[in-house]
């Protein structure tokens, strides 16, 4: 795809000589090189943000209510424990 849109920012005369330097030895013009910069890193934050999981916060109260409260055995796990102390021998 062909770039057709424009988008132009500041920098300061330190800012601008290292952002060239940088670009002369990736062998880029400056604008590909700055442009790549930013495309990789609003990638990597858009990446970042759709890996966040949003929830209500009423859903880590009940988490937590969940996690404090005493587990209690199903039937499963009670016969694997008595498996388990018959072969132990406990």
């Amino acid at each position: 795809m062909r770039a057709s849109a424009r988008l132009e920012f500041r920098v300061s005369p330190a800012d601008r000589a290292r952002i060239e330097q940088a670009a002369e030895l990736a062998g880029e013009p400056t604008s590909t090189f700055a442009r790549h910069a930013a495309e990789e890193r609003a990638e990597r934050i858009l990446r970042d943000h759709e890996a966040t999981t949003r929830v209500p916060a009423q859903f880590f109260d009940d988490l937590y209510a969940a996690l404090d409260a005493p587990g209690e055995p199903n039937a499963a796990l009670a016969a694997a424990a008595d498996r388990l102390r018959g072969m132990t021998g406990e």
